[in-house]
């Protein structure tokens, strides 16, 4: 009883207790915020890094597989399948309307199919709006309605098929869509959207020619990619006009520069991965039926071939452990088809069947190890207030002495004495760690008002949308990891406590007594 009695007489009659709770909230505080923006980006980069691949892919890289019709359509029997679909990925690259040339990740892809496995019809961009961004206060976005009433409607479901009509004949052709920063044509503002910008080009006589175009109505790219053969040699390279259909943002970088998808036909037709005869070599078989033409030579009808199928699960495959078990059920239905189609695709044993964390595990792994480094050098700052609360007890119990004394001569014995100490200092975290993470729910349920206040005021912009690519502060308090910081510091609280503590338990009540 006397220990509650004195924990809240010594609580708030002296200024050096409530500065040490001062410490423990500040500490509590930062670390919440600091883990909460570093999760929530984390969590963001994570989604973003999906939308464009799915769960889970089987792939075969470069040379490709055949038969993939049947292995989708035995991935999408099983119940935890939702939705397969073919791709092709190649390296090759791009030649721009001003003359640039860059290097790019092609992929082939049946838009409606893609888009069933991927957020790629989210992704599209320029597609019409019916309310401005965020922080588009003014409405100058032009998939408002804006530049020269373009058919923003039509541009979108050009992109989500992946063509786009001839401007002479109205025949539609197979259309590329690049990521939105591929080309550079386009300027990101600072409320995050996207205008069209004119490009300088220099012409052979050294003068500047302005190119004033607008990519998906009017533009056009061209691609340029190595072939190979079935085998995987190389064969030839060839070059094919794509006009532009759309323009995606996936809120990665790397894609958004990089990454450019084509009509899955149109790259089959170039790649020579379509459905065609061949010449068979001698001693060669082949499962297909075999003809022979008016030379005696033998004929083969090869079916096409993808390099990828794009798997989605059904339900949210958030974590590892879903996207495993994803995983397992897909290599299980690849080792049947395998076995079904022997020496026409890959084995079970060679095949790549990857999770999205797999293909994204240099992304993740970094941003995971940067905000392990930050927690840590937190934590060791957040030491300052364990230090702090022992320097503070450790000076109160030399102040209280003759306090000491008198309880252990009424009685009190060297455990209660101690326990009073200690309680002391749970006190004090408890305190401090409530209103810290008060503090820290409020800064981070509120820290995108706050910041575009700081941009106002101050002019200070610390999350600059051109700079990280996200218009919003990522932001995502998880209750787990909260309340583990909150019984660390507590328990911190309780640790610096224990050597004034044991000091005061261990006092002499005579020498105690006649302290001065």
């Amino acid at each position: 009883m006397y220990q509650a009695l004195l924990t809240r007489r010594y609580l708030f009659s002296k200024v050096m207790p409530l500065l040490a709770a001062v410490a423990v909230l500040l500490c509590t505080a930062m670390v919440l915020i600091i883990w909460s923006v570093m999760g929530g980006f984390l969590n963001m980069l994570v989604s973003t890094g999906r939308t464009m691949t799915g769960d889970v892919v089987v792939q075969w890289p470069f040379v490709g597989f055949a038969h993939y019709e049947d292995l989708i359509a035995r991935l999408e029997k099983d119940p935890l399948v939702a939705a397969a679909a073919p791709a092709i990925e190649t390296l090759g690259t791009v030649s721009l309307p001003d003359g640039r040339n860059s290097h790019v990740l092609v992929r082939g892809v049946n838009g409606e199919r893609y888009a069933q496995v991927t957020k790629y019809a989210d992704i599209l961009w320029w597609r019409p709006l019916e309310q401005a961004m965020e922080k588009d206060a003014r409405g100058d976005d032009p998939r408002l309605g804006g530049l020269d009433n373009s058919d923003w409607g039509a541009m979108y479901d050009h992109g989500l098929s992946l063509m786009r009509p001839d401007p002479k004949t109205g025949e539609l052709k197979p259309a590329a869509v690049p990521g939105i920063e591929v080309t550079g044509f386009n300027a990101r503002e600072p409320e995050g959207y996207y205008t069209p910008r004119v490009v300088n080009r220099r012409t052979p006589e050294g003068k500047l020619e302005l190119i004033d175009v607008f990519m998906p109505r009017d533009g056009s790219i061209v691609i340029n990619l190595p072939t190979l053969d079935s085998k995987g040699r190389l064969v030839d390279t060839v070059s094919k006009i794509f006009p532009v259909a759309n323009e995606f943002q996936s809120g990665v970088f790397e894609m958004d520069d990089k990454v450019v998808l084509v009509h899955l036909g149109a790259l089959q037709d170039m790649l020579r991965m379509n459905k065609a005869r061949r010449i068979l070599e001698p001693g060669e078989t082949a499962q297909e039926p075999i003809e022979t033409d008016a030379d005696g030579q033998r004929l083969v009808q090869d079916p096409a071939r993808v390099t990828h199928v794009l798997v989605k699960g059904n339900g949210p495959m958030a974590t590892a452990r879903e996207a495993e078990v994803l995983k397992a059920r897909v290599q299980s239905i690849y080792a049947g088809f395998a076995a079904d189609h022997p020496g026409t695709v890959p084995d079970e044993y060679a095949i790549r069947i990857l999770t999205w964390r797999d293909q994204n595990a240099m992304m993740i792994g970094a941003v995971e190890k940067e905000t392990a480094l930050v927690l840590f050098l937190f934590m060791m700052v957040s030491m300052v207030a364990v230090m702090l609360v022992l320097a503070i007890f450790w000076s109160m119990v030399a102040e209280k002495t003759k306090d000491i004394g008198v309880l252990r001569a009424i009685g009190a014995g060297k455990l209660g004495v101690a326990w009073l100490w200690v309680r002391y200092g749970l006190v004090i975290g408890v305190v401090g760690v409530v209103a810290g993470a008060s503090i820290a729910y409020l800064v981070v349920h509120n820290i995108n008002p706050i910041h575009d206040w700081m941009g106002r005021a101050m002019g200070i912009v610390i999350w600059d949308p051109r700079i990280y690519y996200f218009v919003r502060i990522p932001n995502q308090v998880e209750t787990p990891k909260a309340i583990t910081v909150m019984i660390v510091f507590v328990i911190s609280c309780a640790v610096g406590a224990m050597v004034p503590a044991g000091r005061a338990a261990n006092m002499s009540p005579v020498r105690a007594l006649r302290f001065e």
